[in-house]
């Protein structure tokens, strides 16, 4: 593993869900904040993205958006005044039928991507924590060729329902996750595009995320980054706020967390894969860290789960139909 595929890995529960939405006319819908990480590709035409709590974002053909941290916003045809924007529909009275469509070709119509992450925001890595609320990936010739790539392949599948469809959809969402992250850190300044940035700081990352449960020390890791133990404490605490050793034994913690939320595995195995010799020893640590041990915390983690696809479940039900946007605040 790497630190982008960790970040990652360490907050994502659940099933990605997305719709293909084509709108045309004055429309306005708003999308409340949720707990987890909200997107948008416009596939066609151009629209306007406005914030709770921010400027608003013009969106044009192939611009992509992510709201890593579920800011509520309203998207809408136009940068709409504040009266109009308190009147926008919800979301979900446009939602569409039961699966992707191909709507009709519309003179000045927008077609769009729209969809949720749902994320574990207890145990957060600083790398998806740092990210903006608002993350703007205007398409440009020769920028982000992979998330260009996703993007066409994941509206191709809610296009055509082809076979296999509810494997590739999920799966094609993960990957626009990825991929909108990753041009994130690689285009973005300062924090931890830096962190990764640096060769020295990247190549101890890589080294503990690829190997936690090794008997790491400063003296091995500086060694796997090709530099003095001095100049790795440096760079690496200056860059990443906490020294190798500190971060390690965190990272290690979080982890854990994430395989008892996510496995069946004993405590046993959950100590061996990150690199504790004894579930005692992993249980004391996990208990020092996040105040809870670590079977109260799998019990409480597997009851929110259980709650989120109750909630989920009513949603689908419940959730009014609508096929086309048309006018401003109303189907």
């Amino acid at each position: 593993m790497d630190v982008v595929s960790d970040a990652v890995s360490a907050i994502r529960v659940g099933r990605p869900s997305s719709n293909r939405v084509r709108v045309s006319g004055s429309w306005c819908a708003r999308l409340a904040p949720y707990d987890g990480a909200g997107f948008h590709v416009v596939l066609e035409g151009s629209c306007w993205l406005l914030p709770d709590d921010g400027p608003p974002v013009s969106l044009g053909t192939g611009d992509v958006v992510l709201l890593p941290h579920g800011t509520g916003h309203v998207i809408a045809d136009s940068p709409a005044d504040a009266a109009t924007v308190e009147r926008a529909v919800s979301f979900e009275r446009w939602l569409a039928g039961n699966g992707p469509r191909r709507p009709p070709a519309t003179s000045g119509a927008v077609e769009m991507l729209c969809g949720k992450y749902r994320l574990d925001r207890s145990r957060m890595h600083p790398l998806m924590a740092e990210l903006p609320k608002v993350v703007h990936l205007p398409n440009r010739v020769g920028a982000h060729a992979e998330l260009r790539a996703a993007v066409d392949l994941l509206g191709h599948e809610l296009g055509t329902k082809g076979p296999g469809a509810c494997i590739a959809v999920p799966s094609l969402l993960d990957l626009l996750l990825v991929y909108m992250i990753r041009s994130w850190t690689v285009g973005g300044s300062g924090g931890w595009p830096a962190v990764l940035g640096d060769p020295v700081t990247a190549a101890a990352l890589r080294a503990l995320h690829s190997d936690l449960a090794a008997p790491w020390t400063n003296d091995r890791l500086a060694v796997e980054a090709g530099v003095s133990r001095a100049t790795l404490a440096r760079r690496f605490t200056a860059l990443v706020g906490r020294p190798p050793m500190a971060y390690l034994t965190w990272w290690r913690l979080t982890f854990a967390a994430t395989l008892l939320r996510d496995t069946p595995d004993p405590l046993a195995a959950i100590a061996r894969r990150v690199g504790y010799s004894t579930p005692y020893a992993l249980s004391h640590a996990f208990s020092r860290e996040f105040g809870t041990t670590p079977g109260q915390y799998r019990a409480s983690a597997a009851g929110q789960s259980a709650s989120a696809q109750e909630q989920a479940a009513f949603s689908r039900v419940g959730a009014p139909r609508s096929r086309e946007w048309g006018r401003r605040g109303g189907p």
